[in-house]
């Protein structure tokens, strides 16, 4: 690779006063004024500071900074250049944009999680968000540690954070989120909190798992709701919020050794093998060999408060324990020793599609990753109700760029963020004005992604054919 023109008589100049950078927020502007985004900040969110004034013009400049990759309050300086501010009214300066979050309260962020709801039932609505909602869907709750610096950040305190498969002490705040997805689509952040640094994972989460069904039934989830969720969640208030609200669940136990002997009791011809990972299929026998075997044995979990008592099923996965250092050359094994690992459900499906399910789970860390490459990448304000916010504003921009990708192509209504702002928002164009109100805008020839985008320019410009009487 390399350059066609003499370094020396190559020169740059910022002054081009008709170009926009991030192309891709005309359509993502465009759906959140379709789905009423602005109106429903300025309805919801009161502010009782002066600086409180206009919240649905500041929100909607937040999340389009958020949509474009902005990760901090400064950064939202990238709405301001070129021929953007002639193109999307109400943008505000991120010195005004930092003194309206830091005069948040709980109850201002309470009311922005009011917003992010509505805003993903009017998504969900209008286009194709969730596929699928009205036979299965899946709530995954977990929660995130997210390290911050400096010891004037409010709330921040160590608490566990997972860094290359290892748990470590991390000193930050702490993210609790349940998401929304189904079998064909990608998942969305149906409820977000932020919380101390040093909270417990299940500290709080009855309640939002409630909100995310809620939600999810809003946005139409007709169907079967299995809520899913690791052992730190493996509690009677999470498992009786589940039910009261209508919901199944599968949740990861800890071994005690209640669980260790309902896992005892499992006769050995009660073992199913399964395909998993280096698996070899056997043509005679007809199954799978495999060091993976399932069962499943009926269970009643926390008996001890009527309140919370729950009946349902362990499904169990067995695992060889392998430890060829220790032993000694030429010994055979005498016999199989297994480490276990359990999954506490009422999910109505056979063992096979139960187990499978479950660990599907770990699609919510895939959105953690997700947002931390975007706007939770920093946590931006020394004010804890401001960095709470941020977090709720950041999960609204997650599902209008989710919305934008569902809108441009199939491929990028599964695909991850970053994809999504590299591809189909963050590209040049220039608009060419002609007559009083007409634009067209000009991007770059032979775009790989061109097709994506006018789809979903197309689909938030024009309005769907009338259907024939």
């Amino acid at each position: 690779m390399r350059l066609w023109h003499t370094a020396a008589k190559t020169l740059a100049r910022f002054d081009d006063p008709n170009l926009v950078s991030h192309a891709g927020l005309i359509p993502a502007v465009r759906l959140a004024q379709n789905i009423g985004l602005e109106d429903l900040a300025g309805r919801h969110v009161r502010v009782a500071a002066k600086v409180g004034a206009n919240p649905g013009l500041k929100i909607g400049s937040l999340v389009a900074g958020m949509v474009a990759g902005a990760d901090t309050i400064d950064g939202m300086d990238l709405l301001r250049h070129g021929a953007i501010p002639a193109t999307i009214g109400g943008i505000r300066a991120p010195s005004t944009l930092g003194s309206f979050l830091r005069a948040f309260d709980h109850g201002n962020v309470r009311q922005l999680a009011a917003v992010h709801r509505r805003v993903l039932v009017e998504l969900a609505t209008r286009i194709p968000l969730l596929p699928g909602a009205d036979t299965l869907v899946f709530v995954d709750v977990d929660s995130v540690q997210r390290r911050v610096y400096g010891g004037t950040k409010q709330g921040a305190a160590f608490g566990h954070a997972k860094i290359a498969s290892k748990s470590l002490l991390v000193r930050g705040l702490n993210v609790l989120a349940a998401t929304v997805s189904t079998p064909r689509a990608a998942p969305v952040v149906a409820a977000a909190r932020l919380r101390g640094g040093n909270a417990g994972s299940a500290r709080g989460a009855a309640t939002l798992v409630t909100e995310a069904i809620n939600t999810a039934r809003h946005a139409g989830a007709t169907g079967l709701i299995v809520v899913r969720a690791d052992s730190a969640f493996y509690a009677g208030a999470f498992v009786a919020a589940c039910r009261h609200n209508g919901a199944r669940f599968s949740i990861t136990v800890r071994m005690d050794p209640k669980v260790k002997r309902a896992i005892a009791s499992i006769p050995d011809d009660a073992w199913t093998a399964i395909k998993y990972p280096n698996a070899i299929y056997d043509e005679q026998t007809g199954e799978w060999i495999s060091d993976a075997q399932i069962a499943k044995v009926p269970y009643t979990a926390f008996a001890a408060k009527p309140a919370h008592r729950t009946d349902g099923e362990l499904i169990v996965r067995r695992v060889k324990r392998l430890n060829p250092k220790n032993a000694p050359q030429g010994q055979g094994e005498l016999f199989a020793t297994y480490r276990y690992h359990a999954v506490f459900t009422n999910s109505p499906f056979a063992l096979v599609q139960a187990e499978s399910d479950h660990r599907g789970h770990a699609i919510v860390d895939q959105v953690f990753a997700d947002l931390i490459d975007g706007p939770w990448a920093h946590l931006p304000s020394s004010a804890f109700n401001a960095n709470a916010a941020w977090v709720q504003l950041a999960v609204t921009a997650h599902a209008l760029t989710r919305a934008l990708g569902v809108l441009a192509s199939t491929r990028h209504a599964l695909a991850r963020g970053a994809t999504i702002r590299a591809e189909l928002v963050q590209v040049a164009a220039r608009p060419a004005r002609s007559g009083r109100d007409s634009i067209t805008w000009h991007l770059p020839q032979n775009w790989p992604w061109q097709d994506a985008w006018l789809n979903a320019f197309d689909a938030t410009h024009r309005a769907p054919p009338a259907v024939a009487a």
